[in-house]
């Protein structure tokens, strides 16, 4: 009888927890559904839709002239490139277009699939193809860069420039892999996603916002104007989990084949980077790719787009008017080819 007591204690003990924890998690999951229906209502789409391979998604476009298509970071969303100002500069001369990627802002990203960098650049060709926007320059910042190279490696026709900015394109051991993956495991992730996740992002989506401008301050526009409470739904974290998980394979995957890219390429990096590192990426990639052109933003860290816009535009300007050509990049390789 004492040992039947003894055992039946624990076991009542450990049952009372699961339950605490169970209507824990469910107060969470309410009030973190409530945040996200509340968000979506007080940020609504500002763009158009464009349904591709069963895919909706959301786009801003302005301006008239050569097609330019902006491809935004990790866990961002077209409104980045619009406080930017990177946006509105390029429309002046160009037909600026911004995505949400798959899953970010309000695009859709059905789970049956597994959006890596080839899925997320096939999808965009497709998309090219429904706007008849031909081969656009392409202008990725951060993970972004990694569909625009994607896009250049297996869809070359799709593609007529590319501007880089502070890129990662070499794989390298990160700790935010490790990190911020687990919302991306199956079933445990989507526990995570829509209880504890978007509260934690509560506390340090700013810190990790600010560690991205540093060493320069947060614009006063970006805090005013950037949709946080978008960017902590549960859907967005996840596709920034998935994102981040998939970051090393598809560096991995896409590094063996930059020297094989023709089209004219301009690399952008601040030199005081926090979050890759400008050697061990964008100069890496700049000797990498016969006939690219590297433009160092001294002091400045990981938003440049920020920092100076109409840098950016010089960039783009620069392969618009050929002042990078494929025949240059071409002949370029060859000299390499022949020197080393």
């Amino acid at each position: 009888m004492q040992r039947s007591l003894r055992w039946s204690r624990p076991s009542r003990r450990a049952s009372s927890i699961l339950g605490v924890a169970a209507v824990a998690l469910a107060a969470s999951a309410a009030l973190v559904n409530r945040r996200a229906a509340r968000a979506e209502h007080d940020y609504l789409p500002r763009g158009r839709f464009i349904t591709a391979d069963g895919v909706r998604l959301h786009y801003m476009e302005m301006g008239k002239g050569p097609p330019v298509i902006f491809l935004h970071g990790n866990g961002s969303m077209v409104e980045d490139m619009l406080i930017s100002g990177v946006m509105h500069q390029a429309a002046a001369a160009y037909r600026a277009i911004s995505f949400d990627r798959p899953g970010f802002g309000h695009s859709e990203r059905p789970q049956q699939r597994s959006w890596t960098a080839a899925a997320q650049a096939a999808l965009f060709a497709r998309t090219f193809a429904q706007l008849g926007i031909g081969s656009p320059i392409v202008v990725g910042h951060s993970w972004g860069t990694l569909v625009a190279l994607t896009l250049a490696l297996n869809h070359p026709g799709s593609v007529s420039g590319l501007v880089l900015a502070s890129g990662y394109y070499f794989p390298t051991a990160r700790t935010d892999v490790a990190i911020f993956s687990p919302p991306s495991i199956p079933l445990l992730g989507d526990v995570i996603s829509y209880t504890v996740a978007p509260i934690i992002g509560e506390f340090i989506g700013w810190p990790l916002i600010a560690k991205m401008f540093a060493p320069q301050s947060v614009s006063p526009k970006f805090q005013r104007e950037f949709p946080m409470a978008l960017a902590l739904r549960p859907s967005q974290i996840k596709a920034f989990s998935q994102d981040t998980a998939h970051m090393l394979a598809a560096a991995q995957q896409l590094s063996p084949r930059y020297a094989s890219i023709k089209c004219p390429t301009v690399i952008m990096a601040g030199d005081a980077d926090r979050i890759v590192d400008i050697e061990r990426q964008a100069q890496r990639l700049h000797g990498t790719i016969p006939g690219s052109r590297l433009d160092v933003f001294s002091g400045a860290g990981h938003m440049i787009h920020h920092l100076d816009p109409g840098r950016i535009v010089k960039a783009i300007d620069l392969i618009a008017t050929g002042g990078i050509t494929r025949a240059s990049m071409q002949a370029e390789a060859q000299t390499w080819g022949t020197t080393t």
